[in-house]
C-alpha cells in the first residue's frame, strides 16, 4: 500500500548550506554561554546586512572559550568592537554582545552528515566595502604567458 506524505520530497532536497561560504557583513542578534566539560563555547546568532541579496537570513554557529581557541573569540570580539572596559577585565556579557556589527568569513564542514558553519575570520564593519569588493575577471587580466613574451 503507498500512502500520500505531502512535504516529503522536501526532506531529500540538495543538502548544500542555504547561506554559501563567503563573506557577510553581519549583525549579532543572539549570544548564548553554553558549558561543556571539554569544549565551553559561545553560541553566535548572526543576521546578515550584506549581501542584500541574503540580508536578513541567519548565520549560527560556535564560537569556543577554551585556553587553545581564545585567539578567536579575542579576534572576534576586539573586530566587532566590543565594550573596552569589559574585554580588559576579561567579562563577556552576552546581553553587550547584542547588536554589534562586523564582518565574518564562514565556511561549511560536514561531520556525520550535519552541516556545520566555521567561523574562519572577522574585520570590522568598516572594512566592508574593501572586503566584499568584487575581484577583478581572469578575462581582463593579462594572461601570464603572453606577458612574459
Amino acid at each position: 500500500m503507498n500512502r500520500q506524505v505531502p512535504g516529503l520530497a522536501e526532506t531529500a532536497r540538495d543538502s548544500q548550506p542555504q547561506i554559501p561560504d563567503g563573506i557577510f557583513l553581519v549583525r549579532v542578534d543572539g549570544a548564548q554561554f553554553r558549558w561543556h566539560a571539554q569544549k565551553p563555547f559561545y553560541m553566535i546568532r548572526f543576521s546578515i546586512l550584506e549581501p542584500r541579496e541574503l540580508a536578513g537570513q541567519s548565520i549560527v554557529g560556535r564560537l569556543y572559550s577554551t585556553q587553545k581557541a581564545m585567539w578567536k573569540l579575542g579576534w572576534f570580539l576586539r573586530d566587532f568592537l566590543y565594550d573596552p572596559e569589559l574585554f580588559a577585565h576579561e567579562q563577556i556579557d552576552e546581553k553587550a554582545l547584542l547588536g554589534l556589527r562586523g564582518v565574518v568569513k564562514i565556511s561549511h564542514t560536514v561531520i556525520n552528515g550535519i552541516s556545520l558553519v566555521n567561523f574562519d575570520g572577522f574585520a570590522p564593519a568598516s572594512q566592508w566595502e574593501e572586503l566584499s569588493a568584487v575581484p577583478v575577471s581572469t578575462a581582463s587580466r593579462p594572461n601570464p604567458a603572453e606577458a612574459s613574451r
